[in-house]
């Protein structure tokens, strides 16, 4: 990633943690809305989850020979 785009990422993460605390923070309409950047840490932990289901999948499951494209 280029630089501007990982500032902007970061610009984003703060303003989301911000609100977090800020606009959600009398929002309790779900047990885990009491926990402190609840959505910031789901978010994250389901990223991992996708990235690390995802290379399962090409590894064990998606196997190519690694001639299958010069037939």
């Amino acid at each position: 990633m280029k630089n501007w785009q990982w500032i902007v990422l970061g610009i984003l993460f703060l303003t989301t943690i911000v609100l977090e605390f800020t606009v959600l923070a009398d929002y309790d309409s779900h047990w885990w809305n009491a926990i402190p950047a609840f959505y910031a840490i789901w978010g994250f932990l389901s990223c991992l989850a996708i990235i690390y289901v995802a290379k399962f999948i090409s590894k064990n499951i998606v196997k190519r020979d690694p001639d299958y494209y010069d037939r």
